[in-house]
């Protein structure tokens, strides 16, 4: 009667055993793939312009990816240990891409000097074209900054940039300030602006050029503050995006526009960088450099200067998208000869997807 059993059970256990061995192919194959991709992106992310879209991955998965593959490992069967030692090496090669802020768990900021300054940075998304405007300017007088750094001063209608002129509401809502313009960026300043040089693709634009011009050449905005006897070079910065959602990756025009776009957003980081390592005043570096820590394009940023984020509370900083699950630090800070003692994103209440940068700083005599 036994045998009668055993051999009725067999063909039962041949099917579990394919399905066993297939979940272990399936297991060692994703893993071998996550390596695969890491390793790829170690080599070309910011040197290869198609790396573009898979730098769009949240950093924090070349943690979170690994660490799941690991706890799968027992899954693959005879293929266990060499899931194992793949998703170690994988984690090895990509734990330090996942933007986590070990100072959230060290100690972040320091206590502020009698007359630190206070700076907000945010890209406004198109201003206030679909926000009211008294929320507008009652957000922004709220943070009580003495210097403001704001992206995206204008409109898009109909898939275009258009220019806007809030220059009298400006100066109504913050009487004393200094403020300066180029193209889409607006530096506010409580202290005197003593010169705002072009930086980068901007050199090429004359007096009295075109806005549109200056919308796609300046994309960064310098500016010289005098505050006691130091100077403070500010970088208000807006790199350009990899990509518009709307547009269809299955055209070849995709792929055009794509390395146009890593053309320009190259040509504003090697005029950042390079005006960057020629100033020698202390500096902060702010804005939407649409970029994550783990891509290519920020690696000098991180090694020349001072990340803000050293001062947050935060082990994940995420700017993006303010409205839901934020994943992405594509807005930054860094410094040098300047110390920042505080810093936080900040809700937009609705008006942006992007969260708005505030710190304390302090300089020199500050």
């Amino acid at each position: 009667m036994s045998n009668v059993l055993e051999t009725r059970a067999a063909p039962a256990a041949e099917p579990r055993g394919r399905a066993r061995r297939w979940r272990g192919r399936l297991v060692f194959t994703v893993t071998a793939a996550w390596l695969l991709f890491v390793v790829l992106h170690r080599l070309l992310s910011g040197r290869f312009w198609l790396w573009l879209l898979p730098d769009l991955v949240p950093p924090i998965v070349y943690l979170a990816g690994p660490l799941l593959l690991l706890a799968a490992a027992p899954l693959a069967g005879r293929l266990r240990r060499w899931c194992a030692v793949l998703a170690v090496v994988s984690l090895a090669l990509g734990a330090d891409q996942s933007a986590l802020n070990p100072a959230a768990v060290t100690g972040a900021g320091s206590p502020a000097p009698p007359g630190a300054l206070r700076v907000v940075s945010w890209n406004t998304e198109y201003w206030h074209q679909d926000d009211d405007p008294g929320h507008f300017y009652g957000f922004l007088k709220a943070q009580h900054a003495d210097v403001y750094l704001l992206q995206e001063y204008l409109s898009w209608t109909d898939d275009t940039p258009r220019q806007v002129d809030d220059l009298a509401r400006l100066r109504q809502e913050f009487p004393g300030y200094r403020i300066a313009v180029e193209g889409e960026l607006v530096t506010l300043s409580r202290f005197p602006i003593v010169a705002s040089p072009p930086v980068g693709p901007a050199r090429a634009l004359g007096p009295g050029a075109p806005w549109l011009s200056a919308f796609t050449l300046g994309k960064v905005l310098r500016t010289d503050l005098r505050i006691g006897t130091s100077v403070l070079s500010l970088y208000n910065v807006h790199i350009p995006t990899q990509y518009m959602l709307n547009e269809n990756p299955l055209t070849p025009a995709f792929y055009t526009f794509l390395q146009d776009r890593n053309a320009a957003r190259k040509a504003q980081f090697d005029g950042l960088e390079a005006d960057v390592g020629a100033n020698r005043n202390p500096l902060l570096v702010a804005g939407d450099f649409n970029s994550t820590y783990a891509m290519g394009d920020m690696g000098w940023l991180f090694h020349r200067l001072s990340s803000a984020n050293r001062a947050a509370h935060s082990l994940y900083p995420a700017s993006w998208p303010a409205g839901g699950p934020a994943l992405w630090q594509l807005d930054w800070t860094f410094t040098s000869s300047a110390r920042v003692h505080g810093y936080r994103l900040l809700d937009p209440e609705g008006m942006s997807d992007h969260r708005a940068q505030g710190l304390v700083i302090s300089i020199g005599d500050t």
